[in-house]
């Protein structure tokens, strides 16, 4: 399942690549794969992950390779979806905050837990969900600078859409993400870090 998802991954950016709709917008939204995926490789012996977080990590890349390809105004499923739904605009880029709260969230608790830094379940919840809303937050810092630096070049890789609170939008889906990770994956996370407690694992 392992190799499975980061070939599917790999497959998906290498695809995604060949002709995005905007090169440089490209650049920004798999900046985080780029970064992510050298880490997750590093840390495999070292630090294996739950069976979840290699799953979620690899949706959420999936979900930030599609927003690249297409950007995230553009993305097929957000039209699908709009149409559905019956909303005034495309909202892949909500899935995408969705997803840039949930899988940090659920990373951040298993660091805590298994390395010890928070004995508690309710203080581990609480400061992950910390961490992925100060990701949040810092992402939409990089969309501002990179708004400041790019001009009208940043306005694929911002996907307001015309939305003069699309920050605050993006930042309450990502808190929503973090809760409803929270609340529906934990107990299926704490069994898989009990599996994982009969390996011997290095401290990071």
């Amino acid at each position: 399942m392992k190799i499975a998802g980061l070939a599917i991954v790999v497959i998906a950016l290498v695809v995604s690549g060949i002709h995005p709709y905007d090169r440089t917008t490209w650049w920004l939204e798999v900046a985080p794969v780029l970064i992510a995926l050298p880490v997750v490789l590093a840390t495999y012996r070292r630090f294996p992950l739950t069976n979840l977080l290699y799953t979620l990590i690899a949706l959420h890349a999936l979900v930030l390779i599609f927003g690249g390809a297409y950007t995230y105004a553009r993305v097929p499923l957000g039209f699908w979806l709009q149409d559905w739904l019956g909303f005034e605009r495309n909202p892949y880029d909500r899935i995408g905050h969705l997803m840039q709260g949930l899988v940090p969230a659920l990373v951040a608790r298993e660091i805590l837990l298994r390395n010890g830094y928070v004995a508690g379940r309710r203080m581990a919840a609480f400061l992950s969900g910390c961490v992925a809303l100060a990701i949040s937050a810092s992402y939409e810092l990089i969309e501002w600078w990179s708004a400041l630096a790019l001009g009208q070049g940043a306005d694929d890789f911002l996907g307001t859409q015309g939305d003069p609170w699309d920050t605050q939008w993006d930042m309450f889906c990502a808190l929503i993400g973090a809760v409803v990770g929270l609340t529906l994956f934990s107990r299926l996370q704490d069994a898989q870090i009990r599996a994982l407690n009969s390996r011997p694992v290095r401290v990071i």
